[in-house]
């Protein structure tokens, strides 16, 4: 599947259209946050990103300006230029992060994964470091179980898109042995809440910032090491085993397993 094909220019409430007149208009279709995402080109001018909204995902686009804006002031984020409402949508008009994203430098050399994986780990670890009593925002598991099993009672978890390690089991299967395997302790840190390969942008081998920050907030430690390990993962077992080693911390198997369970229904 193409990460991204040309499209038509799409209407933006009247406060954003100077700002989106003339660009060349793209559609990305790697995201999964349910908002409709656009790269907006010029070859005069630097890349844009138009992030759009329904009334059903515009509470989402909501969540992620806001902790856009918060976070701006602790971590490299893409600019905001604008955010608009209008109706039952919403418009998030952001700036580009330099260098390319993570999947995109290892989709061009696979073997770089375990060098670049000591410098996501450093990224993650400065996330992590950030005070957890400044962070207005929760995104912890009991959260975090309570909107998946919404989702799931509402039928919106896509079980074809399941792990290979999960293919072939219903979501009620899923979520009855995500239960069983309830760790007995988690950590309170500020997260990401989708550290993902995607979501990282790389310069000269070191992490320059990060994107998709709807799920930010304080939550045990593994919600994002999760990801970013299986992340890694598929490049093999050394990167994600060297992506830990440079966090500082030992292989957890039951957070690890959790965290990408609760992760299937989102």
């Amino acid at each position: 599947m193409a990460r991204e094909e040309a499209v038509e220019a799409i209407a933006v409430p009247a406060g954003l259209a100077k700002a989106v007149a003339g660009k060349s208009w793209f559609r990305d279709r790697v995201g999964e946050s349910g908002c409709a995402v656009y790269r907006l080109s010029q070859a005069v001018a630097e890349d844009l990103y138009l992030k759009t909204a329904d009334a059903e995902t515009l509470g989402d686009l909501v969540d992620e300006m806001v902790r856009l804006r918060w976070l701006s002031g602790h971590l490299p984020v893409p600019p905001l230029h604008g955010f608009g409402l209008e109706g039952d949508g919403g418009w998030m008009l952001t700036g580009r992060l330099p260098g390319r994203t993570a999947y995109q430098l290892l989709e061009a050399d696979p073997a770089a994964a375990t060098v670049l994986a000591a410098s996501l780990a450093r990224f993650l670890r400065r996330l992590h470091a950030l005070p957890v009593e400044r962070c207005p925002f929760n995104a912890d598991h009991a959260l975090r179980l309570s909107a998946a099993q919404d989702r799931m009672d509402a039928g919106l978890v896509d079980e074809d898109d399941f792990d290979d390690s999960r293919q072939g089991r219903s979501a009620r299967q899923v979520w009855d042995e995500m239960l069983d395997g309830l760790p007995s302790h988690f950590d309170r840190v500020v997260t990401h809440g989708d550290f993902s390969l995607d979501n990282l942008f790389i310069l000269d081998g070191e992490v320059v910032g990060c994107i998709d920050l709807g799920r930010v907030g304080v939550a045990d430690p593994w919600q994002d090491l999760a990801i970013l390990w299986h992340s890694l993962a598929e490049f093999g077992e050394a990167p994600a085993a060297a992506m830990l080693e440079a966090y500082g911390v030992a292989l957890d198997p039951v957070r690890l397993d959790f965290h990408l369970r609760l992760d299937e229904f989102f």
